[in-house]
């Protein structure tokens, strides 16, 4: 992903993460279990971290010149857009439906987290080294 759709992808997340958080806080407290309100707001926290991951990613994408480390950056902002969907939207998923397998497809998610965190390294690694004044 280049840096224009992963900063949309970043407010979108954002936007929609504060707006879920709220509605599990206000509207499905009184809707669901206890249990099923725990799995949301799993998922409303995961869900808003990874969209400041996201809007860092954007940052960082429209500020490195082009090379080795953004595509890195590009494969990893992809990743983190996977894994919030597959992650959190598993959660959000199983808890306005009470389907548990589909906490089956939670741990791709996590794994694509994962990978693209790992991405994120390599671009990291791939950066040249700063000389200091």
């Amino acid at each position: 992903m280049h840096a224009k759709p992963t900063l949309l992808s970043a407010a979108i997340a954002g936007f929609t993460g504060v707006a879920l958080g709220a509605f599990g806080a206000h509207g499905l407290k009184h809707v669901l279990s206890e249990k099923m309100l725990t799995v949301w707001q799993t998922a409303v926290q995961y869900h808003l971290v990874h969209s400041v991951v996201l809007l860092a990613l954007a940052v960082s994408l429209l500020l490195l010149p082009s090379g080795t480390s953004k595509t890195w950056l590009q494969r990893s902002a992809t990743l983190m857009v996977v894994g919030l969907l597959l992650f959190s939207g598993s959660l959000y998923a199983m808890a306005l439906t009470g389907i548990r397998p589909l906490g089956m497809i939670t741990p791709i998610g996590g794994v694509s987290w994962l990978i693209g965190w790992g991405l994120m390294a390599v671009a990291a690694l791939k950066l040249p080294d700063s000389k200091q004044a």
